[in-house]
This record gives structure tokens, sequence and C-alpha cells, in this order.
């Protein structure tokens, strides 16, 4: 796992994986960003990343894998407007045979600071008469160290709790 949080590391720019506009229908009483919808844009920027490593439609349909959101926690940070365009940098925090700890930020142009961040725990699953995890193929565990090493650091902003991969010994 990632070491604690430096301001070097925080500093180190997030691979920016999905870019949205803020739907109207998003926008609760207070003219904010409803909590919902931070939820679906970080889902969003989950697809992305699963293109991104080749965990994409022909794969899951080819080997019946996929990606499952385990656990997910969400920091909010700053007030998200409907004129607001935002952007979700992220980095895989950490990994291990079957799973994914990953880190992103959602930021608008308006601010310099993360607006949200979230840790999301994803497991890779096979969807079969009876789900069940499975080790990443060679190529796609590749593909994930390869990303860590492009975007390393640490996620900005606060943890509400930590999440890790304990490891067995």
């Amino acid at each position: 796992m990632s070491g604690p949080e430096t301001p070097a590391s925080a500093a180190l720019p997030a691979a920016e994986l999905y870019r949205t506009s803020i739907n109207v229908e998003w926008i609760d009483y207070n003219g904010h960003l409803r909590d919902a919808y931070y939820g679906l844009i970080f889902s969003e920027a989950t697809d992305a990343l699963m293109d991104r490593l080749g965990i994409d439609a022909p794969y899951r349909q080819r080997t019946r894998n996929t990606l499952y959101t385990v656990e997910m926690h969400i920091n909010y940070l700053q007030e998200v407007h409907q004129s607001d365009t935002v952007t979700v940098g992220v980095r895989i925090l950490d990994s291990d045979a079957k799973r994914m700890l990953v880190g992103m930020e959602l930021t608008s142009p308006r601010r310099p600071a993360p607006a949200a961040t979230a840790e999301l725990m994803l497991l890779h699953v096979h969807q079969g008469e009876t789900p069940a995890t499975v080790p990443f193929p060679t190529q796609i565990a590749q593909a994930i160290e390869q990303f860590r090493e492009d975007w390393p650091g640490a996620l900005a902003g606060p943890g509400s709790r930590r999440m890790e991969i304990r490891r067995r010994t």
C-alpha cells in the first residue's frame, strides 16, 4: 500500500480519465450537486479506468470477468454547482492478484483543490452461475502495474477511514 500522504506525492497529477458537465437534474434544493451523483460520477470514472486497463466490453463479453465495487468512501470537500464541468483524476493506490484500491479526485476548473475524493476497493469477479473472484490475467495485471508507475502518488484530501489490502501471511 502507498505510504502516508506527503505533500510531494499528493501534488503529483492523477490520470484524468473522466470529464462531465453537471446535469440540472443532479442539483439539490441548495443549488449543489446531490451526494448520490458524486457516486455516479465516480462510477463512470471506474468504467473509464476499466477501459484503460483492458477490462473493456470485449474483455467482459469474452471472459465473463468484470470488476465489482465492494467498498467506496467519498469525502465531500467543496460544493459543485450546475455550471461546473468536473474532471476525475484516478490513481491505483494498491493492488494484488484480484483487487485494486483506487483513489479518485473530482476537480473543477473553478478551484485548484479537489471538490471530492473517493477510495474504491474493486474486486475482479467471474460472472458465472455463482460469481467468484478470479486473478487478473497477466496482461491486465501488467496494465495495472504500468498505470501505477505512470500515475504514482497518494490520494489528495482526507480519508474518513483508510482502506487497505490486507496481506495474508
